[in-house]
């Protein structure tokens, strides 16, 4: 489990939750004598509904309580008045992903080795299922303890219950959790990305035991080393349930008298060298420690601090013109207006 935090960090976009509190969760399932069962999708029964399970809100606002995500899922599957057989993660990132496996533990089901994302995402509705046209709602939001839970039976559209949930995180200290989007075990084999729980195992495991971690790293992703750097200057805000960074870095080594920039909505969004777009979402940017190789949020970069920024391809699936699409829609909304170029084209 601690290698799943470290993996589903390196795809999370420097967001997706403080992989410190993905360590804290899995200690306390240890502690619990919890049990967590991975099961592949193709091993899901066609009937079986699967839920999935994420926090909401701004990244510098994110706290954790097991008994009331657990209470969230409950209360979907008491609408649903069918029993969940298992968990999915929303998306890949240190917390976020772990907080499903939490949920899926504690209620005694398997968690679905694979994600709606294949990355960390930052908006409800940006998930690989909007692509397929499976719905978001219904959909149940609570607050941190669960003294606030709302269900959301059908919205108009998914966008429409991003805003919601986005409103009601905003409301209750820019911090919810979400129990949405409920799979039939059919789905589960076609829509989400399959296996990226196995997938970011591998990766973390290779952070733990490889002399050079980001080498390693990069060869097993397929990556890219966008720079390596010192950061020189920190613009951060948190409103409207989302926690905005940007972040200029002096460069070291091989970059040195270059500078780098990239800007962040929760997740990073786009990267530029020395004025030069090199990585724009939905592929993905991440900042990590220069030695170990594990990810440092966006959130939690301070000034003055070395950093290695990786560039990784992101799923087929958001490659398409629809997913593409979505993400154009969020870009635009977050002030950046570059059109996407594919990652490996940028860095040839």
């Amino acid at each position: 489990m601690m290698d799943l935090v470290n993996g589903a960090a390196i795809f999370s976009a420097g967001g997706g939750g403080d992989p410190e509190m993905g360590y804290e969760i899995v200690d306390r399932l240890v502690k619990d004598g919890r049990v967590v069962n991975l099961v592949d999708p193709d091993d899901v029964p066609d009937d079986a509904l699967v839920v999935n399970f994420a926090c909401v809100g701004a990244t510098t606002s994110v706290g954790y309580d097991s008994d009331a995500a657990v209470k969230t899922v409950q209360t979907l599957e008491q609408y649903a008045k069918k029993k969940f057989y298992a968990v999915i993660p929303v998306e890949l990132g240190g917390f976020n992903t772990l907080a499903a496996v939490d949920v899926a533990a504690r209620r005694g089901i398997p968690v679905v080795d694979a994600d709606g994302a294949g990355r960390a995402v930052p908006e409800v509705h940006l998930k690989v299922y909007t692509i397929d046209d499976i719905l978001l709602a219904p959909m149940v939001v609570a607050d941190l303890h669960a003294r606030n839970v709302v269900i959301v039976k059908e919205t108009q559209d998914s966008k429409s219950a991003e805003r919601i949930a986005r409103t009601l995180a905003t409301e209750w200290g820019h911090n919810a959790y979400t129990a949405r989007r409920i799979l039939t075990g059919k789905q589960v084999k076609t829509s989400p990305i399959p296996r990226s729980l196995s997938t970011s195992i591998r990766v973390g495991m290779i952070l733990r035991k490889t002399v050079e971690p980001i080498k390693a790293v990069l060869k097993e992703t397929g990556g890219f080393k966008l720079f390596e750097g010192k950061v020189d200057k920190i613009e951060r805000r948190t409103e409207a349930g989302f926690t905005w960074t940007r972040t200029t870095l002096k460069g070291m080594h091989e970059y040195e008298g270059s500078m780098f920039e990239f800007k962040a909505k929760n997740e990073i969004l786009a990267a530029y060298r020395d004025g030069k777009l090199v990585a724009l979402a939905p592929d993905i940017i991440v900042p990590v420690h220069p030695e170990t190789g594990k990810c440092i949020t966006a959130e939690k970069i301070k000034r003055d601090e070395k950093l290695v920024i990786l560039g990784i391809s992101t799923p087929q699936k958001w490659r398409t013109p629809k997913g593409l699409e979505l993400w154009r829609d969020v870009l635009e909304r977050s002030a950046i207006k570059e059109t996407y170029t594919p990652i490996e084209k940028l860095n040839k």
